[in-house]
C-alpha cells in the first residue's frame, strides 16, 4: 500500500457517506436511512478518489506512519459529499430582473412569454454576447454554486435556438469545464423554446436535421463534448411527437435523455420518457399518477425544482406521491434568469418545506441521486473508496444544519474538496 496520500480529513464530529455498498441510487427507505459515521476520517489519494473512509480510529491505525499533502482536523465539523445540481441554464446574458416585478404583480409565465419577456429575451441577448462575455459571467455563477457546496453542476444551452448560438454556448461550457475544477455535465437544449416567425415543424426539422448533425460532428472530432440532450416539453412549445423526435435523434447519437416535462400542463412525458428510456425527467408539477408509476418502473430519475414552483407560485411537483412509489427523487436548482437561485442547501430546506421531503431525503436527492441523474453515480454522489475526493466541510455538530439553517451557508461551509484539493477555504468562519 502507498504510504503517500493527497488529504487526511480526521476526527470530523460526522461524516455522511450517504451510501456505502456502492448504489446508483435511493429510493424509499434507502433515502431515510442514510449511511452516517459517528467520529470518522477520510482519506483521498494523489489520484483525488476516496482510498477510505471509516471510524477515527480505525483510520487512524490503518495509515499509521503515512504521509499525507494536507491534513484537515474536523474536530466538531461535519463532511459530507459535495453537493450536485442536476438542472441549470447558467449560461446567458441580459438578466430578467425587470420580470420578477411582473410575476409578483401576478403575471403568469406564459403572459411574461407572450409580452416579449421570458426565454426569447434572454435568446436576444445571448445571441448578441461575446463568447467571451459569456465565460465570464458562467465563471462567476459556477463559482458561487462551488462555495455554496456544489461541486457537479449539469449545464444547458438552450438560449440560442439556432445553430451558431447553440453552439457558442456549448463551447462555453466546455470552456469552463477544462478550466474550473467544478464538475460539469454538458446539455443541448436547442428545443428550449420555438424561436420567433417559426412553426414548432420547422424548429424540430432545424434541430434534427442541422444543429444535431453539426455537434455530433465536433463531437466526434473531440472538440466538444456533450452529455445530455434535452427538449421543453410543453403546450404551446414542443407537443410529444416533436420532443420524442428530437430527444431520438439525440439518444441515437448517444447522448442520455434528460428532458423538461409535464411543467405547465400534463402532456404524458414521464410515458414518453419510459418509452424512450428517458435518465432523467425535470420539473413535473403536473405529472399525472400514470406517469409517476412508469418513471419508477423505468428507474428515470425526477429532477425537482422546488425554486421554480416557488418564483412562479406553481402547483409544488407531488414529491411525496413519488418517494412513496419508488421513484428515483433528485434536485436541482434551476438556475436561469427566472429562477436566480444557485444554493443547493437552498433547494434541499425548500424540498422539505414546500414538498414535505425529510431532510435525509432531501440530502440523498442532492447527492447520489442527482450523480444518477447525470449518469455519474459511479463516481459521484458519496462518500465511498474508489469515488472522486468531493467533499464540503460544514461548521456545525451535526449535518442537518446545512438544510436546517437556511441562507446561511455562507457562515456554515469551511472547505469545500474536489478531487482531494482545497478548492474553497472559508477562512472567516475562524474569525468569528
Amino acid at each position: 500500500m502507498s504510504s503517500s496520500f493527497k488529504l487526511l480529513v480526521k476526527g470530523a464530529e460526522q461524516v455522511v457517506l450517504v451510501c456505502r455498498n456502492g448504489e446508483r441510487f435511493l429510493t424509499k427507505e434507502g433515502m431515510q436511512n442514510l449511511e452516517v459515521i459517528q467520529n470518522g476520517s477520510v482519506v483521498i489519494g494523489h489520484d483525488g478518489l476516496i482510498n477510505a473512509v471509516g471510524p477515527a480510529d480505525s483510520i487512524e491505525s490503518r495509515f499509521r506512519g503515512a504521509v499525507f499533502d494536507k491534513i484537515i482536523d474536523a474536530t466538531g465539523m461535519c463532511v459530507l459529499p459535495g453537493l450536485i445540481d442536476a438542472h441549470t441554464h447558467p449560461v446567458w446574458a441580459g438578466d430578467r430582473v425587470h420580470e420578477f416585478a411582473m410575476k409578483l404583480a401576478g403575471a403568469t409565465y406564459m403572459q411574461v412569454h407572450e409580452a416579449g419577456g421570458g426565454i426569447h429575451f434572454t435568446v436576444k441577448h445571448t445571441h448578441a454576447a461575446a463568447f467571451e462575455t459569456l465565460l465570464e459571467s458562467l465563471k462567476g455563477r459556477l463559482e458561487r454554486m462551488l462555495r455554496t457546496g456544489t461541486t457537479l453542476v449539469e449545464c444547458k444551452s438552450g438560449y440560442g435556438l439556432e445553430l451558431d448560438t447553440e453552439l457558442k454556448m456549448l463551447r462555453v461550457i466546455d470552456a469552463a469545464r477544462r478550466s474550473m475544477p467544478i464538475g460539469i455535465s454538458s446539455t443541448y437544449c436547442g428545443a428550449h423554446a420555438v424561436p420567433r416567425g417559426k412553426t414548432t415543424e420547422e424548429a424540430t426539422k432545424d434541430i434534427v436535421c442541422v444543429q444535431l448533425p453539426a455537434i455530433e460532428k465536433l463531437i466526434t472530432a473531440g472538440s466538444l463534448q456533450v452529455d445530455n440532450i434535452d427538449v421543453f416539453c410543453e403546450k404551446g412549445v414542443f407537443d410529444l411527437d416533436s420532443t420524442r423526435r428530437i430527444l431520438q435523434a439525440g439518444k441515437d447519437m448517444g447522448l442520455s435523455i434528460n428532458f423538461h416535462g409535464d411543467e405547465l400542463h400534463p402532456m404524458n412525458s414521464a410515458q414518453l420518457g419510459m418509452e424512450l428510456g428517458a435518465l432523467a425527467i425535470s420539473h413535473l408539477e403536473e405529472v399525472t399518477d400514470d406517469g409517476i408509476a412508469a418513471m419508477a418502473t423505468a428507474k428515470t430519475s425526477a429532477v425537482l425544482l422546488p425554486t421554480t414552483a416557488y418564483i412562479l407560485r406553481l402547483p409544488c411537483p407531488r414529491a411525496r406521491d413519488m418517494l412513496d412509489a419508488g421513484v428515483i427523487v433528485s434536485l436541482g436548482s434551476d438556475f436561469n434568469p427566472n429562477a436566480y437561485c444557485c444554493s443547493m442547501p437552498m433547494v434541499m430546506h425548500l424540498a422539505c418545506v414546500t414538498l414535505k421531503m425529510s431532510m435525509p431525503e432531501a440530502l440523498a436527492a442532492a447527492t447520489i441521486n442527482a450523480a444518477y441523474a447525470l449518469n455519474c453515480s459511479q463516481l459521484h454522489g458519496s462518500l465511498e473508496p474508489g469515488k472522486q475526493g468531493d467533499l464540503l466541510i460544514i461548521n456545525a455538530p451535526r449535518w442537518e444544519h446545512l438544510i436546517y439553517q437556511f441562507g446561511s451557508h455562507q457562515e456554515l461551509i469551511r472547505f469545500v474538496i474536489i478531487k482531494g484539493n482545497t478548492v474553497y477555504d472559508n477562512e472567516k468562519v475562524l474569525n468569528l
